[in-house]
């Protein structure tokens, strides 16, 4: 009896333990893998189609842009945050989600990261041409943006750390193509806002105790696209260090805002 009852233990305690990760990578697994391929060059991404997907229909696109520490050739890392958000919701939310990947010597953003201090220590070169990673999403975004599928007046996009800063800058460089975007934990250099949309739609968050990327870089952020015609609502959490993106992805209200918005507005 005392055999059988520590069995059936073992076999709760396994349940308990590895079923929940079994479902989540099965999940995951939605996000079907992908290679782009320009001039010999390759970026891996992940895209999730919604369920009975057609391409007799219109959908909206958002870019999702991992942080530096999801970058690499797995194909896989750059889901660890953010895609569950985009499952869970996808029957509410009907939407092409697209998680590129970054190589480990890369960055989205064009800028120079001393790590030898905490905080870090960032150098915005935004202006300058973009790094080979933020480059080849941009093109792969223009060859989506082309499909009859894709409903070009609702494209977003959004990251978090590294992420929230390839988001700032993409938007700088492609200014026509999005429609909204959210920068969780990210900086760049104020003065690209300038160029951003009048009336642009961006939501900022950022932990006030983060000791990584200073908070000051998302509340400059905030205040040069606002005074150059945009509309940047910022979130500051006060407990939050770096992993402000725990408390972004659990806002209610983020996804809804998010596809709110179109360009036609």
């Amino acid at each position: 009896m005392k055999k059988r009852f520590l069995y059936v233990l073992v076999v709760f305690l396994v349940i308990l333990l590895v079923v929940p990760f079994s479902v989540n990578a099965q999940e995951k697994e939605s996000f079907k893998k992908e290679h782009f391929i320009k001039n010999a060059d390759t970026l891996n991404y992940r895209i999730l189609f919604p369920k009975d997907f057609s391409e007799d229909k219109e959908y909206p696109v958002v870019l999702f842009l991992h942080g530096a520490g999801e970058r690499g050739d797995d194909n896989q890392s750059q889901l660890t945050h953010g895609s569950e958000l985009f499952l869970k919701h996808q029957e509410e939310f009907p939407a092409i989600v697209i998680f590129p990947q970054a190589p480990k010597e890369d960055y989205w953003a064009k800028v120079e990261v001393n790590r030898d201090t905490v905080p870090f220590q960032f150098d915005f070169m935004n202006k300058k041409p973009a790094t080979k990673s933020l480059q080849l999403v941009m093109d792969l975004m223009d060859e989506m943006q082309a499909e009859a599928f894709v409903n070009s007046d609702r494209i977003y996009v959004g990251g978090l750390s590294m992420g929230g800063m390839g988001t700032f800058e993409l938007i700088y460089k492609k200014p026509e193509m999005f429609a909204a975007a959210f920068a969780i934990c990210g900086g760049a250099n104020p003065e690209i806002a300038k160029e951003y949309p009048e009336g642009f739609n961006i939501w900022l968050f950022h932990g006030k105790k983060d000791d990584v990327v200073l908070p000051e870089y998302s509340e400059a952020m905030a205040r040069a696209i606002n005074h150059y015609g945009g509309n940047a609502k910022l979130s500051l959490y006060p407990n939050d260090n770096h992993n402000s993106w725990d408390s972004a992805f659990a806002e209610p209200n983020l996804l809804p805002w998010l596809f709110s918005h179109n360009k036609e507005e």
